[in-house]
């Protein structure tokens, strides 16, 4: 692939369920966890860390209402997109919208503090113009997910709550066989910030 891929992360959901559980103030992107290295750090630091350098184009889509999510996505270099909405699919046509030059696009959820930085370079490897990639563990489909130059226009058309599931049913699927349990691991509950 001639053309770099970009790493997209989605960091605008408002999270309710953790709310529910920890109270309507806790924002689960701030909650300190302890990554798979050791490391306590908030769920998006987490994030942030685990997507590769070598990615030149690192984009944070998120509310304006998330100061401190902001300045800690800039501090590591990332570009940051405002959106009004909290839609997942809002959120994935915004990131790509400011870079469609690129030659694909990782898609990184900012709630899953736990993958492993070799899982993440294994499914960009698998990122070809044509064909989506993706982590398997234990035969089930994790994140993130990497698309190729030909789903720009597909990608920056989603809206609302939809994410880019349906795009998959015409897709050509790279599966990455990973030995990564982070792959599927999202925080959408307090007990879900210790990982086993």
């Amino acid at each position: 692939m001639s053309e770099p891929i970009g790493a997209i992360v989605l960091a605008a959901g408002q999270g309710n369920r953790f709310r529910q559980v920890a109270g309507a103030d806790k924002d689960k992107l701030l909650a300190d966890c302890a990554g798979r290295d050791g490391a306590v750090r908030s769920v998006i630091e987490q994030v942030l860390v685990s997507v590769p350098a070598s990615l030149e184009k690192r984009v944070l889509v998120t509310t304006e209402d998330r100061p401190q999510v902001i300045r800690m996505a800039q501090a590591y270099g990332f570009e940051i997109v405002l959106i009004e909405s909290t839609g997942m699919g809002d959120s994935i046509a915004a990131g790509v919208a400011v870079c469609p030059q690129l030659g694909g696009w990782l898609i990184v959820l900012g709630d899953m503090p736990f993958i492993l930085p070799s899982s993440i370079e294994r499914v960009v490897a698998g990122v070809a113009d044509d064909s989506v990639s993706v982590p398997v563990h234990q035969g089930k489909y994790g994140h993130p997910v990497g698309f190729g130059r030909s789903f720009g226009p597909g990608l920056m058309a989603l809206s609302g709550d939809h994410g880019a599931k349906p795009l998959f049913a015409s897709a050509r699927m790279v599966e990455v066989a990973v030995d990564d349990p982070g792959v599927l691991w999202d925080v959408d509950v307090p007990a879900a910030l210790v990982f086993k």
